[in-house]
């Protein structure tokens, strides 16, 4: 007992002494800040002090944050499904650093829906949910990557871990997958730049439960614009069920 209690006083007197001291200066990009745990994550590194610019889909998302947050937060409107939205959010993000580097990437998206059995579903239905959660993700790291270098700093992809059971068809499995098997590349490669690249794998919070009802209301708009011959394969039973 006392070799573990003596373990665990160096273990936090080493972690201690790698922890940051001066913030001032350190900029942290982070992706889906308008709700949920990109949102919560913005706020809390900006209350550390870390210069914070937060990727966020809607205006009304924006000044949410800005109105809760020191006057340091910047905001930025990111659409990770639009390459030309990715590329303004790359230029900002490149002015606000003004050659410091960033210090931080923090990548989170949460596409789910469209999900459902795989025959209900269309290639675009992957789509809306790879181009996000997947594609958008790995096109904004991948144009951030100088910055990154120049800093020396650290790519932090927050997954789901609910998204690494394949539970239902669609893209949402897919997307969490994927960014696992890119973090995994990325890590090895960006090790001789000193380049951090991590994996959050998280549970559940309450600030990102799915509404069951829009849950339902995609499963009805799958089930309604089915072919007859797929309706009949299944059987009203099984969709009421």
């Amino acid at each position: 007992i006392l070799a573990s209690i003596l373990s665990l006083i160096i273990y936090w007197l080493i972690r201690d002494r790698h922890r940051l001291r001066n913030l001032n200066g350190k900029h942290v990009f982070i992706t889906d800040c308008d709700t949920g745990l990109g949102n919560s994550l913005a706020k809390w590194l900006d209350r550390k002090g870390f210069c914070v610019i937060a990727g966020c889909t809607t205006e009304k998302g924006s000044q949410e944050l800005r109105s809760c947050s020191s006057l340091s937060l910047m905001t930025v409107n990111l659409n990770l499904a639009d390459s030309n939205s990715i590329a303004r959010a790359v230029e900002f993000v490149t002015e606000q650093t003004a050659g410091k580097g960033l210090f931080g990437l923090v990548s989170n998206a949460e596409g789910t829906v469209p999900a459902g059995p795989t025959d209900w579903l269309r290639i675009e239905d992957f789509h809306s949910v790879l181009d996000v959660s997947l594609l958008g993700l790995i096109e904004i790291t991948l144009k951030l990557l100088p910055l990154l270098k120049k800093a020396e700093g650290r790519v932090i992809n927050l997954i789901n871990s609910k998204g690494l059971m394949a539970f239902v068809g669609g893209g949402y499995s897919l997307s969490k997958w994927g960014m696992e098997a890119f973090s995994d590349t990325l890590r090895i490669e960006m090790q001789h730049f000193g380049v951090k690249v991590s994996i959050v794998e998280h549970g559940f919070f309450k600030a990102e439960v799915v509404d069951s009802d829009i849950i339902e209301k995609n499963l009805f708009q799958l089930w309604n614009r089915l072919t007859p011959e797929i309706r009949d394969s299944y059987g009203e039973k099984y969709f009421a069920e």
